[in-house]
């Protein structure tokens, strides 16, 4: 781990990233107090993605027949 001052990580803000972006943590102190750390940002899942249940998923007639009185009141409440 890393330890740079307030006014070394402005000067070298750029090259602090590449080295945090390679894995590296680095502290900011102020005099020799730390007071933040800089690490790097785990990457993001994609999120969803359009048609991924394709062909997991069967719709049958039932899909499509009236629902019973009970189940139509019951979504009414």
């Amino acid at each position: 781990m890393k330890v740079v001052t307030i006014h070394a990580a402005k000067t070298h803000l750029s090259r602090l990233i590449e080295e945090v972006a390679g894995g590296e943590q680095v502290v900011i102190a102020r005099g020799k107090e730390p007071v933040a750390r800089l690490v790097p940002i785990e990457p993001q899942g994609k999120g969803r993605v359009f048609g991924a249940m394709r062909g997991r998923a069967k719709v049958d007639q039932r899909f499509f027949s009236p629902l019973p009185d009970e189940e139509i009141e019951a979504w009414e409440r």
